[in-house]
């Protein structure tokens, strides 16, 4: 259930001063677990310092392209990232975990229209996704807002003005810099006047089917809240995180021991935890291979399903409330509130 596999690092594309592609080779006898959908992404992980990291990331490359390809981008005292952009090279080997996630794009058999609302890596899946709908749906048309601080920092800049030129009519691409004033592009951030330029003026005869946002929560939040103004339904409405704010984890006050049972991989294992920790935190010390990747609550890799007890979950921008209802929790974000909790990683 947790496999990893180890995959050779093809390519090494440097997309921006701060950000790196990695395109891996796929052996013949992987290549069905790892297809995926555009928008999943793939956990990597590598051994440092005696210790292992996982990272998720999503995949940049279109599912029929023949690559399987993500993006970095090296950030602040991140240790995977720094490692991608300064010291892997080609012929590395990695392990990666197959595709995973909710945030798909999957091909209709009428034309459709969407747009997308991302910064900086929010990118990432967004590109695998405007490149399947301009490959798998040749009469749909994708619009993009994109935020960046500067043009430098703009991930796949050139491949998206070449993919404007490729689908003039199809493809509609607005630019907006918070730092730098940019020809042909908007000075400023994503917030409601962007949002209603664009579907009020610019785009006011497009009707959209499906909206994609991918980036920093705050960013997500207030999309939403103007498209849900707009009347535009939650189904509708999808998004990814890549950063959470801190500062909105509650405060789970719960004292005493609870008797924790982990089903994974057919195998069950009992333990006594104390409940200020997380299911994942206790999985972990107890040398379990349970899924899991980001440990922050913005992934989707760790969840499993309560099967006796509750628990509460610190953050959860993931999980929605029918699938809190049926039982689902993220484990990394899990406190038991009761004496006895079960949970099974592998009802998922």
């Amino acid at each position: 259930m947790n496999a990893f596999y180890a995959l050779k690092i093809k390519e090494i594309i440097r997309e921006t001063l701060q950000a790196v592609s990695l395109s891996f080779e796929i052996p013949l006898e992987l290549q069905d677990k790892f297809s995926y959908k555009a928008g999943q992404y793939t956990t990597l992980r590598i051994p440092f310092e005696g210790k292992e990291i996982r990272r998720a990331y999503s995949l940049s490359s279109a599912p029929n392209s023949g690559e399987f390809k993500v993006t970095v981008k090296e950030v602040p005292n991140g240790k995977f990232s720094a490692l991608a952009n300064n010291k892997l090279k080609a012929g590395d080997l990695l392990e990666a975990h197959p595709p995973e996630g909710k945030f798909i794009f999957e091909p209709q058999a009428i034309p459709q229209n969407y747009a997308a609302f991302a910064v900086g890596s929010g990118i990432t899946p967004v590109m695998s996704i405007i490149k399947s709908v301009l490959y798998q749906e040749p009469e749909s048309k994708f619009v993009l807002v994109y935020g960046n601080r500067s043009l430098d920092d703009t991930i796949f800049y050139k491949e998206l003005l070449e993919l404007q030129v490729k689908y003039p009519d199809r493809l509609f691409i607005e630019f907006i810099y918070s730092r730098t004033r940019e020809e042909n592009s908007q000075f400023g951030r994503i917030e409601k006047s962007t949002v209603n330029y664009m579907l009020e003026n610019k785009f006011n005869d497009i009707e959209f089917k499906s909206f994609y946002l991918c980036g920093p929560e705050e960013m997500i939040q207030n999309v939403t809240g103007i498209l849900k103004e707009k009347g535009i339904r939650e189904e509708n409405i999808l998004f990814e995180l890549f950063t959470v704010k801190d500062n909105e984890a509650i405060d789970i006050n719960v004292e005493g021991e609870t008797k924790l049972t982990i089903v994974v991989d057919d195998e069950e294992r009992v333990f006594s935890m104390d409940k200020k920790k997380t299911v994942l935190e206790v999985a972990l010390d107890h040398d379990l291979d349970v899924p899991y990747s980001c440990q922050g609550g913005i992934c989707s890799s760790c969840i499993a399903r309560i099967k006796e007890g509750k628990a509460e979950m610190r953050k959860n921008q993931i999980l929605t409330d029918d699938e809190i209802a049926e039982g689902l929790i993220l484990t990394c974000q899990a406190q038991p509130t009761t004496p006895t909790l079960i949970v099974d990683y592998d009802d998922v």
